[in-house]
């Protein structure tokens, strides 16, 4: 294994030349100086990014080195473990997702995730896609939810499979399908952001494919942050790329550049598989 910098010698990168360099003018999302601690170990260390509406985002890196913590605080999702602590600053349109006067029912519905392991209800497809939109109140009518529901199966390349069968369960479908019905289902609350941890690692590579060509036709809809195991996929669909490491963000540019002419020993060493 080579050796790495200790984390007391690490810098972190200036989010606002960042951003310049990046070329993120009006960032949809930005933190600033996040930690996130579960009791005693803090698994976070000031990490500042923009998220902007124009580029898919993957956050890559070894395991256990933050990736899916930081991408859970984005949507609060770390306030499901009892243990954890956030600190510092995250805002969406400008707005702190961590005021006390948050509600964090609305701020999931505007910041959707879809999970490593695709999880749909235990519903009729045609019931996974409605019931978000159902409890927010989105829709009217049937004729409105049929709508919505027809709009997100499109928009997530799943319509032409399912449209003749709506009322079997969506645990019936293949492990593929079953993910593009979750990003289907968060679609359907006409988010802002899509957060997207581990999307394909349980995928077979035609699933996979299919996943990756979703993420390209929804690029520019949404804000898109996808973590990854997988640097050639992360290659494939993102345009910017941040890289963590022991908890740190290390560094962050253009998905091009961090491939090829890292600016970072450490992110040199991880691309070409010296360590991770």
């Amino acid at each position: 294994m080579t050796d790495i910098a200790t984390p007391n010698a690490f810098v972190a990168p200036d989010p606002a030349s960042t951003a310049h360099a990046t070329g993120i003018s009006d960032p949809k999302m930005t933190a600033r100086n996040v930690n996130v601690f579960y009791g005693a170990k803090q698994a976070i260390n000031d990490v500042s990014i923009d998220v902007d509406m124009d580029n898919v985002t993957a956050f890559i890196g070894p395991s256990g080195c933050g990736k899916s913590t930081f991408l859970r605080t984005l949507n609060r999702m770390n306030d499901t473990v009892a243990s954890a602590r956030v600190s510092g600053e995250i805002r969406l349109d400008g707005e702190d997702i961590y005021a006390s006067d948050m509600d964090v029912v609305q701020l999931r519905a505007r910041v959707g995730m879809v999970f490593q392991k695709p999880n749909p209800f235990p519903k009729s497809i045609f019931e996974n896609v409605a019931y978000g939109p159902r409890i927010h109140g989105l829709a009217a009518a049937k004729s409105e939810l049929d709508a919505i529901v027809e709009k997100s199966l499109r928009r997530a390349g799943l319509w032409d499979e399912v449209k003749d069968r709506l009322s079997d369960s969506g645990t019936a479908l293949s492990g593929g399908q079953q993910q593009r019905l979750c990003i289907a289902r968060a679609i359907a609350v006409d988010p802002e952001v899509i957060l997207m941890d581990e999307p394909c690692s349980a995928l077979d590579p035609i699933a996979t494919a299919k996943i990756e060509e979703l993420i390209h036709e929804l690029r520019g809809r949404y804000a898109m942050v996808i973590v990854t195991h997988n640097m050639q996929q992360a290659a494939r669909v993102s345009q910017k790329t941040a890289f963590f490491h022991l908890g740190h963000l290390v560094e962050y540019g253009d998905t091009s550049d961090i491939f090829t002419n890292p600016r970072e020993e450490r992110t040199k060493d991880y691309i070409t598989g010296r360590y991770g």
